[in-house]
């Protein structure tokens, strides 16, 4: 923890320890006590428990709650409509996607078709103008020497 080369002892600091002050407890004056009046005694209830004891106690009265405000009913109009929006909109959806995939099909197939015609229009062109520049093949003919080079007929 100290270097080495350090000849004396590290030096002790003092330490000072601080105990918490507790503050005086605050004056706690208890709540007043109201009389409550009841206006009637009430009933006291004993029940007989299958076993034989007897358990008697008052009787409570369940607590009433307030009634709430009953939220109107939504009707199957309502509801029917709101389902009925719901699938329009699906459908919708469903359409934009197959007539935007049918469009980009038509499309594909299209520029294949114009690919197909190019190279088949430079292939007749290739034809055309090769045959018409010498005819390297085919029967030749040399009247005025009655050579006839494909049946081998001389003259």
């Amino acid at each position: 923890m100290y270097p080495e080369h350090t000849p004396h002892a590290p030096t002790e600091r003092a330490v000072e320890i601080h105990q918490p002050t507790p503050y005086p407890p605050a004056a706690v004056q208890p709540a007043p006590v109201v009389p409550v009046q009841l206006n009637t005694v009430p009933a006291v209830a004993s029940i007989v428990l299958p076993d034989g004891r007897v358990v008697t106690g008052y009787a409570i009265e369940p607590a009433r709650t307030e009634p709430v405000a009953a939220k109107p009913a939504v009707s199957r109009t309502a509801v029917n409509v709101a389902l009925g929006g719901v699938g329009f909109l699906a459908v919708c959806g469903g359409l934009i996607l197959l007539t935007s995939f049918i469009a980009v099909l038509t499309a594909f197939i299209t520029q294949l078709i114009t690919l197909a015609a190019v190279i088949f229009g430079g292939w007749v062109a290739v034809q055309i103008l090769s045959a018409s520049g010498h005819r390297a093949t085919g029967t030749t003919v040399n009247i005025r020497k009655a050579t006839f080079k494909r049946n081998h007929f001389h003259g």
